[in-house]
């Protein structure tokens, strides 16, 4: 993973000291709320609906061990709960599809004492809230992938370093969003994205990007418009930097609603992209528009040192009377590695007594104990929520399953219905329409059983508590959206929705299966719907599939025919 050097640093440690300076003023009268608002929120503070909640960057998804732990303090001794509110949980963390972790319980005036703590890690919250370009995403599994083209993550760290405080673009009309990937699957979602960047070489070799502008979910689901499929990666910060400041000069600010770039281009259309290449060819003739010079790309990449540079040994063989347990474990959670003798391991954090993606303090020293053993001291943030070891030995598997197991982490569903991804919903967050938490408690007691999900097989389930969609509801094979009618909390399902990757096929938005349906309606849905899948399904053929054969008809008539039977039982 990248090291910070000196000068990194000092600018995070700077930025840190900055803020206190700005909080104190606050807390004295000297600053007021709305004075103060914009700096606290492009540190990562926003005010929750029962305390501040902050965003910790994890940039392209890559933690440290000694960062967890530092996560794991931060969450012990300053996120705790409030027991005058409804909601009496603290001492945790809840990482997010966009690879960052936040805390919902933390008090203002001790804000500042946390950001130095992370600053002392390499860790900051600078750019995660407010209009302006946010932390970059990434594959899990960059660097490691065996379906790589070329590594993202000096890439990424590229983008960081150019976007952090840019002046220009400190207020955007709306928030921006950017995530890369160098491989041939996008596991990282790029066409749901502001600009979705993907790395390949060309015939000659030469390594570029193919850019894709205005995605984005919320109240209007847009699948990004291809612009280039070749811009040299050494023009590609020129490229957005021509993206991003036609987005500024026309995108909306009389509506919020309208504000983001996918509005711009899909009421634009080819007015905005030649708006953008113009920009693009004036930026290239300007003498004093730096690109990228080679120089440049190996200080970056030299900061990412590989951990192992050999291919490790080969494992014993597994012996014939392997537990059933050890064997699923081993067919859900463990992915190829490029490096012959390793494999990446994922830590399930979907599994009972916790909302999807939550993690305790005692569990974060846990994961980061497991990463220190056996994965060389780092650990990724995945898009679906969990974490990854991402250098684990073939030799060490049946070991870390075992400790794994005891930590809470071996739940053997990666990509099953209850790896499913939620927001935190209308429990912490102010925005929310209706409550996210207790629906994927209850569809993970529904759907308990292994075997039972093995025979499911892969399916996507994604949650959101609101149109913002922070549940990407959009983008699952399932999508569930918390909505309000006359003050009650309601969901809309949709199906078929899909996010890019190579189980779900090309990005795409879920159809809804007719009106929404009351809370406890909700299990009940799901099951009838899986009901029809497996009534349904062809030899081989997953939900996504199924769904995308039939349509959205059949699945509507199985949720409308539990309406009918809740309405019968009233």
């Amino acid at each position: 993973m990248y090291r910070y050097n000196e000068s990194d640093r000092q600018f995070v440690r700077a930025r840190a000291a900055q803020y206190r300076d700005q909080l104190k003023r606050h807390l004295a009268g000297e600053l007021g709320g709305e004075e103060f608002r914009p700096l606290r929120l492009q540190n990562g503070w926003y005010v929750q609906r029962h305390a501040p909640m902050l965003r910790v960057a994890v940039p392209y998804g890559e933690l440290s061990s000694t960062q967890l732990r530092q996560l794991a303090r931060i969450a012990r001794e300053f996120d705790l709960q409030d027991a005058g509110t409804a909601t009496e949980r603290g001492g945790f963390g809840h990482f997010t599809t966009r690879q960052n972790l936040q805390f919902n319980w933390i008090p203002l005036e001790r804000s500042a004492d946390v950001m130095e703590l992370l600053a002392a890690v390499d860790m900051h919250g600078i750019q995660t809230s407010g209009n302006c370009i946010r932390n970059t995403t990434s594959d899990a599994f960059a660097g490691i992938a065996p379906d790589e083209e070329v590594d993202p993550r000096p890439y990424c760290e590229l983008l960081r370093q150019w976007s952090t405080l840019h002046p220009e673009f400190a207020f955007l009309p709306r928030k921006f969003k950017i995530a890369v990937t160098g491989a041939r699957e996008d596991r990282a979602a790029t066409d749901w994205h502001d600009i979705g960047l993907r790395l390949h070489r060309n015939a000659a070799g030469e390594v570029g990007f193919r850019v894709a502008v205005g995605g984005g979910m919320g109240r209007t689901p847009v699948i990004a418009t291809p612009f280039r499929d070749f811009v040299p990666w050494q023009q590609i910060l020129v490229y957005i930097e021509a993206v991003v400041r036609v987005y500024n000069l026309y995108g909306r600010r009389d509506n919020m609603y309208k504000a983001r770039i996918k509005i711009l281009v899909k009421a634009e259309g080819q007015r905005f992209v030649d708006a953008v290449n113009r920009e693009f060819e004036a930026l290239l003739a300007d003498p004093a528009t730096p690109v990228l010079p080679e120089s440049e790309l190996a200080r970056v990449a030299a900061g990412f040192v590989d951990p192992v540079t050999a291919e490790a040994p080969p494992a014993a063989r597994p012996a014939g009377d392997a537990l059933p347990a050890y064997t699923r474990w081993l067919q859900r959670n463990v992915h190829p590695h490029r490096l012959a003798g390793y494999r990446a391991v994922t830590l399930s954090l979907k599994r009972a007594g916790l909302p999807p993606g939550d993690v305790t303090a005692d569990q974060m020293d846990a994961a980061a104990a497991l990463a220190e053993r056996y994965s060389q001291g780092e650990l990724r943030v995945s898009h679906d929520q969990n974490l990854l070891l991402p250098w684990v030995p073939e030799s060490e598997l049946r070991a870390l399953w075992l400790q794994a197991r005891e930590d809470g982490f071996a739940t053997p569903n990666i990509g099953l219905l209850t790896d499913m991804i939620a927001c935190p919903g209308g429990d912490l967050c102010a925005l929310a329409n209706a409550r996210s938490i207790p629906i994927a408690a209850a569809i993970a007691e529904r759907f308990d059983d292994l075997d039972e999900l093995h025979d499911i097989g892969d399916i996507d389930l994604h949650i959101s508590g609101c149109i913002n969609s922070c549940g990407h509801h959009h983008s699952g094979h399932i999508g569930i959206l918390g909505v309000d009618k006359d003050g009650s909390e309601w969901y809309q399902v949709t199906v078929a929705g899909a996010d890019g990757s190579a189980l779900s096929g090309p990005a795409l938005a879920g159809k809804v299966i007719g009106p929404s349906f009351a809370a406890d309606e909700v299990p009940d849905v799901i099951e009838a719907v899986i009901g029809t899948y497996l009534r349904e399904r062809q030899l081989g053929e997953r939900f996504i599939d199924t769904s995308r054969r039939l349509g959205p008809l059949p699945f509507r008539h199985a949720a409308d025919a539990v309406r009918r039977s809740t309405a019968l039982a009233a």
